[in-house]
């Protein structure tokens, strides 16, 4: 198991690494001088050579991405903000708790929409109302987060006024957000949990059960969903890293100050620290989600430990 743990951690750096390298190298070819939009239109080419040179900006771009990768590994600092002039991880420490409030709500629709559903799916298998979920499931996962959002706002908030459109903080301005960004996750999980749950509901000890005269229910909970479970764990915790990186869009409709919120203003400032930090940071929830995963999975499942 340690090993196991080793060699994840191991691939963990190394995507953190090739994430950091890439963003840092297409941000080096955006459009856009941060230090004209830090001084203004108006200051001179002398004052902008001269911030340019104290930021380091004219070292060639390797020497500019190992000090900031130093300054990650030894002061576990992100850099600093263009537009507000402070560390970029305090910034994303401010407004990642809304991001992951969000996430969380999403999943958590996720979980219990999307394994019900995926459940009588595959009880009912071949039934109206398996081709009903499955429908649901096929519109669910193409679904774009951005329009459901303004449909849901148009509907919602305009039409009936059951919820506000905008904002953060209450359970009710919460409803909506959490339903377009966990729609695609839910019809995903539902789909897997039918999958699974078909794949358990054909093996000889289900028959063995159902034929030792245990009720329908108890058969489906304890001995099928039970040996389904490992597949619907893996996409549960896979659905919820993408979710915290998936967030943006959401935040963007509904006006939520989260971390998208802040990637998304800080490419319009040309805020680079922000942007990097930001991806960076996202990346390494994303990581540290999926290596939570395979690890569960290998404390269910201690084969794959082993293989």
């Amino acid at each position: 198991m340690l090993k196991f743990t080793l060699k994840r951690l191991a691939s963990l750096v190394v995507v953190l690494i090739g994430v950091s390298f890439l963003v840092f190298m297409l941000l080096s070819l955006t459009p856009g001088d941060p230090v004209r939009m830090m001084l203004g239109e108006s200051a001179t080419p002398e004052a902008q050579e001269a911030l340019r040179e104290e930021m380091g900006l004219n070292d060639p771009l390797l020497v500019q991405y190992g000090r900031y990768m130093k300054n990650i590994i030894v002061h576990q600092d992100l850099g600093t903000s263009y537009t507000t002039q402070r560390p970029v991880l305090g910034e994303i420490l401010n407004v990642f708790p809304n991001t992951v409030t969000l996430a969380v709500a999403a999943v958590i629709i996720a979980i219990v929409v999307g394994i019900f559903l995926g459940i009588i799916s595959a009880v009912k298998q071949n039934s109206l109302l398996d081709n009903i979920v499955m429908v649901l499931a096929l519109i669910g996962t193409s679904a774009p987060i951005f329009w459901i959002g303004i449909l849901m706002i148009l509907l919602f908030s305009v039409q009936l006024g059951w919820f506000p459109p905008s904002g953060f903080g209450s359970f009710k301005q919460l409803i909506m957000p959490a339903i377009a960004l966990g729609l695609q996750s839910t019809a995903v999980v539902a789909r897997m949990t039918r999958s699974s749950v078909l794949e358990v509901i054909r093996q000889d000890f289900v028959k063995t059960a159902r034929a030792k005269g245990q009720k329908e229910i108890v058969v489906i909970v304890k001995h099928v969903f039970r040996n389904a479970l490992i597949p619907i764990i893996t996409v549960v915790g896979l659905q919820f890293g993408t979710l915290l990186g998936g967030a943006m869009l959401t935040e963007i409709v509904f006006s939520i100050p989260g971390v998208g919120r802040l990637m998304i203003d800080a490419i319009k400032q040309r805020d680079f620290p922000i942007v990097q930090g930001s991806v960076l940071f996202v990346a390494a929830c994303f990581s540290l989600v999926n290596l939570a995963v395979d690890l569960l999975y290998a404390v269910v499942d201690p084969k794959v430990s082993k293989e």
